[in-house]
């Protein structure tokens, strides 16, 4: 099998339900990892229809593309609209590991 011939994975054809969507970006914020948050907020929005999203976000769909795309660096109320044009909250919770109380 030759390297042209091989799939790109596109996490888009795994994250059909609202809930599998959810789960998919939390378990990227759980990594902590801001490029990987950024993809996956991505994906979902690219799985719901960019279009629909950037509306309802009132965005651009270009502005869309371009705040979670590769090198993409959205400002917190970006992430915020998106997220709420897709049906979802942040939420947040203790960690597991030792933090450094106040």
């Amino acid at each position: 099998m030759k390297v042209s011939e091989l799939q790109v994975f596109d996490p888009t054809d795994f994250i059909g339900t609202p809930e599998g969507q959810a789960e998919y970006i939390a378990a990227a914020l759980e990594t902590g990892d801001v490029a990987e948050i950024r993809s996956a907020i991505n994906a979902v929005a690219r799985a719901r229809g960019m279009t629909d999203i950037a509306k309802s976000a009132e965005l651009s769909r270009e502005s869309l593309y371009k705040a979670f795309g590769s090198s993409g660096n959205p400002e917190f109320t970006t992430v915020l609209r998106v997220l709420s044009a897709l049906g979802l909250q942040l939420t947040v919770k203790p960690s597991n590991t030792s933090a450094h109380h106040i």
